[in-house]
């Protein structure tokens, strides 16, 4: 099956994060994918959204594109509200069964009991940050790569049996010459390697 579920993860801020360029990109994947074969089901979490009706999209997806603007080095705090809610209410429902420990089987290890497998997402974030402060050890990350500053985010997903895809990530949103035309051809290439 091609079934892909995007998660869009944004919060408005008035005046400093309208959610424009979430949506351009979230847009933009969706007319890939669905000229690729794919099926694609959306989700604005700012909109609202029924716990149990979400976990339904999880369970019909292969894919998932987490894609959120980062606020604070993380997740804005309605995305995090809404993986508490909604990887609750799928608990033995599709997302996860335990932490994986068994009492019987010691060779079971934590983070071992989610039933997303065979599951793979991927990350699609926005920056303010440049990238000259990733992989750079006297960056403000003081080395880390995007993907290591949000480990956090990729450990919920494994936490669930999911499968990291490449990473996507635009940076300097707020410099004024953003240009819109050649993150998308990033950002499309970064989807043919994921999915093609």
């Amino acid at each position: 099956m091609k079934n892909v579920f995007i998660i869009n993860g944004h919060q408005k801020y008035e005046g400093v994060a309208e959610g424009n360029l979430t949506k351009f990109f979230i847009q933009s994947a969706k007319e890939f994918l669905e000229e690729n074969g794919f099926s694609v089901k959306i989700t604005n979490v700012q909109d609202g959204y029924e716990p149990l009706e979400e976990v339904e999209k999880f369970k019909w997806a292969n894919y998932f594109i987490i894609q959120y603007p980062v606020f604070w080095m993380g997740v804005p705090w309605i995305f995090k509200k809404y993986i508490d809610e909604v990887f609750g209410a799928g608990k033995d429902n599709g997302i996860y069964a335990s932490d994986g420990r068994s009492r019987n089987d010691p060779t079971k290890r934590y983070g071992s009991g989610g039933l997303m497998q065979g599951k793979k997402y991927m990350l699609s974030l926005t920056y303010n940050c440049p990238t000259s402060e990733f992989d750079n050890k006297d960056g403000f990350f003081e080395g880390l790569s995007v993907d290591q500053a949000h480990i956090a985010t990729h450990k919920t997903w494994q936490f669930c049996g999911a499968k990291p895809m490449q990473s996507f990530s635009v940076h300097d949103i707020f410099k004024g010459d953003l240009d819109l035309e050649k993150e998308k051809e990033r950002f499309l290439e970064v989807l043919k390697k994921n999915f093609l």
